[in-house]
């Protein structure tokens, strides 16, 4: 029993281990990493060696797919060239496993002490942060060595080497134990650097072993699967290409294992290191053969996991990952993608709102939805922002969050303007006959369709964080508020001449060119952010 436990607590410490070195690189390495996959989707070849070298950082090739999904469920990465990189992260997690076959047993303390160093004295800082991946990169070692250490004592008992014993010719049997050994050590690495240990000691036969590790490749298939059941659909066609890429593999080299192990015995080297050496080729050879597929394995997950269907036509938040909360570059991009997507539901309403005051009063209605699924983005963006762990945060992520949240709070309270504006022309104007003279109504479009463009620089502002666009922001602004003084002028002159239109709507429509001026300056608030200068306008009309 206390072996039982032994090698369960062993298994929890490498998943926490991934798990340290997953959040660890991406908290380093968030946005670059985005970028380099995103670039490297490009090629094929420049995909594959993503995949390896992302493996060979994070020292797992379930974390590599883990990451991948997460880009995949995001729109980061298409599927396609998310298939190259996960098929490049399973020769990556084979490199490893020769790798780890020396002695590195100095390795794991030195690097949790350093990591513990580096982390405890500069916890928010890069160096912090490398510190936590060593970390995370020691425990993985010591993980793996105790996982092997727990193993053996279970190997040596007179019923299991009876289990062994038994597995002499079935190749889907010897297969099916190795994806076996894979699932309960949550790690094809582990499960191949275990069946090399038991041919080392005499408990398998090199044939079996070979089967073994066929087996524990296809088992890291299944873990993918388990690991995005509750996944997006998207992320869930990454798994079941890897998982149907494997099944292929194995299904065309099981029958020619035995062929492979007489041939390799006659290498001059021993049999556990031919184990490891056959790990390494099988997914090179495998993978090398499976890149050109990609596409119509790609096309075959999309058909067999099909998107959900949308219950509603009401807007929901699509990018807010919660397990991309403990890495905040990933988590602030998803919230900065969400926020987006408040204001392309700004630009619709402003849309309607010009329908609106053109004579169709049905958009009113429409457009109040609208501004009610704005109000759930705004409260799931400022939810989820606050599951973020602050004191995990740089100078600079602390800076976006704020800002993400300032930019979500200004459209929430745009929509509720745009929603009132609406009410108003739909009650005081339509429900008492009134129309806006011809001059008014054109003041009117001229304003809206600035503040239509204005909307569009602040958004783009606000993702690229653009210096020359926030300039350009805060000068556009200023054009509208002498624009629409200007037409606050005219109006009056109207007033002046007995427009008869111009009388009847005379607090409507300057209460819209107001409400158009509030509008604009909650729009080109994130010019002032950008370029840390404050909002002079604003405050003299707070004195």
């Amino acid at each position: 029993m206390l072996t039982l436990l032994h090698l369960l607590s062993a298994v929890a410490l490498l998943v926490w281990g991934t798990h340290i070195v997953r959040t660890g690189v991406m908290r380093v390495f968030g946005a670059r990493l985005r970028t380099v996959l995103s670039r490297s989707v490009e090629k094929k070849p420049l995909a594959f060696c993503s995949g390896i070298g992302v493996t060979a950082l994070v020292q797992s090739s379930n974390a590599t797919t883990l990451l991948v999904t997460s880009f995949v469920a995001q729109d980061l990465v298409a599927l396609a060239p998310a298939l190259v990189i996960v098929l490049g992260a399973d020769v990556g997690t084979a490199l490893m496993a020769r790798v780890l076959t020396f002695d590195l047993s100095w390795l794991s303390p030195l690097l949790i002490f350093i990591g513990v160093i580096f982390f405890l004295s500069k916890k928010q800082s890069r160096a912090g942060q490398l510190g936590r991946v060593g970390i995370g990169l020691g425990l993985i070692l010591l993980a793996l060595e105790l996982i092997v250490q727990a193993v053996t004592p279970i190997t040596q008992a007179s019923g299991v080497q009876v289990i062994f014993a038994s597995l002499t010719g079935d190749i889907l049997l010897d297969a099916l134990i190795g994806a076996v050994f894979a699932v309960i050590t949550y790690s094809s690495l582990a499960a191949v650097l275990l069946t090399a240990t038991l041919n080392a000691t005499g408990v398998i036969s090199f044939d079996v072993a070979l089967c073994l590790v066929i087996g524990a490749n296809l088992g890291s298939g299944l873990l993918a699967m388990l690991n995005n059941s509750a996944a997006t659909p998207a992320a869930r066609r990454v798994a079941l290409g890897s998982l149907l890429f494997k099944l292929v593999g194995s299904l065309i080299v099981l029958p020619f294992v035995h062929l492979l192990a007489d041939a390799m015995r006659h290498i001059a080297l021993p049999e556990s290191e031919l184990v490891i050496y056959f790990h390494v080729f099988y997914n090179l050879i495998r993978c090398l053969v499976m890149v050109p597929f990609v596409e119509p394995m790609a096309r075959f997950c999309q058909r067999v996991i099909a998107d959900a269907p949308e219950s509603d036509a009401r807007l929901k938040p699509k990018y807010l990952d919660n397990t991309a909360l403990d890495t905040p570059a990933l988590g602030l991009a998803n919230a900065a993608r969400e926020t987006l997507r408040m204001g392309e539901a700004l630009e619709q309403m402003l849309e309607m709102w010009g329908n609106v005051i053109r004579g169709e009063p049905r958009q009113e209605r429409e457009l109040r939805k609208l501004a009610d699924d704005v109000d759930v983005l705004y409260t799931a963006i400022k939810l989820y922002l606050a599951q973020m762990p602050k004191e995990d945060l740089t100078e600079m992520e602390s800076r976006r969050w704020a800002e993400i949240i300032e930019m979500s709070l200004n459209l929430e309270q745009a929509a509720d303007i745009i929603e009132r504006m609406a009410s108003d022309v739909a009650h005081k104007s339509f429900a008492a006959r009134r129309a806006f003279s011809s001059e008014g109504l054109q003041e009117l479009d001229a304003l809206l369709e600035q503040l239509s463009a204005n909307l569009r620089l602040a958004l783009t502002v606000f993702f690229s964080g653009d210096v020359a666009g926030a300039r350009r922001l805060r000068r556009n602004k200023h054009r509208l508020r002498i624009l629409s003084r200007r037409y606050s002028h005219a109006h009056v002159n109207r007033l002046h001449q007995q427009n008869v239109q111009s009388i009847e709507t005379s607090s409507l429509h300057l209460g819209l060119l107001s409400d158009m001026k509030r509008l604009n300056s909650l729009f080109c608030a994130v010019a002032y952010s950008v370029l840390e200068q404050p909002d002079e306008d604003d405050e003299r009309d707070e004195k």
